[in-house]
């Protein structure tokens, strides 16, 4: 739940109703696509795929462009799965790209389904394909 006041304890109508109208109309979706095996090459695809949904009037939540910049893939990645699971529970959607599904993403894709999300799936181009 969204405080009305801020971090310093100041009510903060403006950030409340922003954030409160953007989780009732649920606009997140979590990008699902690979990051291990290349992840300079996974990493900008993953960019693209955030601006193509941001395109579509999404706000997405890629956690792999987010947490390998603080955390090790190596020796955190249960954690980071964790965390990733959390983020997940925000989304009205799960965004599936690319035709090879990693070991993560498969994990994700079935905390997803037992979550009841829509999984929407995507070719490398954003064109939507048959799950």
């Amino acid at each position: 739940m969204i405080g009305y006041h801020n971090h310093e304890g100041y009510a903060d109508p403006t950030a409340y109703a922003a954030l409160n109208n953007v989780i009732q109309e649920n606009r997140f979706i979590y990008i699902c696509s690979p990051y291990r095996g290349s992840p300079r090459v996974n990493i900008m695809r993953a960019r693209h795929y955030c601006r193509f949904a941001v395109s579509k009037g999404r706000i997405p939540l890629a956690p792999h462009l987010y947490f390998p910049q603080f955390m090790s893939d190596v020796t955190e990645r249960d954690k980071a799965m964790e965390m990733n699971l959390e983020l997940l529970k925000l989304c009205s959607e799960i965004w599936v790209f690319g035709s090879e599904i990693s070991e993560g993403m498969a994990w994700e894709i079935s905390k997803a389904e037992k979550l009841k999300k829509k999984i929407r799936c995507f070719n490398t181009s954003g064109e939507e394909v048959p799950r």
